[in-house]
């Protein structure tokens, strides 16, 4: 099975895009990440949803959780707060490349699989000829590979 047979439609955000509209379409589509493109639509990075939750953890916590028990306030609160007026960039990791995870749409369900499992990432893009076809989660990937034949 090739890559742009089992591609799904799936929303993209840009870079400048509110970090908050793109956080919200996350939770509300329980998505577990999202593709970030350039203005020409091409994908230039991934944003897990892991990602986003580790922006919201202060990072007092995340050197000491031990101090996560006794924060009382509301999660809900902070990340209205928290994001208000970032943008999408601001969430993206600075560590690491921002080349997303990109396939060819004849690539194989093997090579999906391979790079997806070398990036510990949650998609995929598929990409022709600089278009963004759709994008290979790994549950798809996993419902796709556990088929009868």
């Amino acid at each position: 099975m090739r890559a742009d047979e089992i591609a799904e439609d799936y929303p993209a955000v840009s870079c400048e895009s509110g970090a908050l509209d793109a956080v919200r379409l996350l939770a509300e589509h329980r998505l577990p990440g999202i593709v970030v493109t350039d203005s020409g639509a091409a994908p230039t990075a991934v944003l897990p949803a892991s990602q986003v939750v580790r922006f919201l953890v202060p990072g007092y916590v995340l050197d000491d959780p031990s101090l996560a028990g006794v924060l009382t306030e509301s999660m809900a609160d902070r990340v209205a707060d928290k994001l208000a007026g970032k943008t999408v960039r601001d969430l993206l990791p600075r560590d690491k490349p921002a080349e997303p995870p990109v396939v060819r749409g004849d690539d194989t369900v093997v090579e999906v699989a391979a790079l997806m499992a070398r990036n510990r990432c949650p998609l995929v893009a598929v990409v022709e000829r600089g278009r963004m076809l759709g994008v290979i989660t790994a549950s798809r990937l996993l419902q796709v590979a556990l088929a009868p034949e």
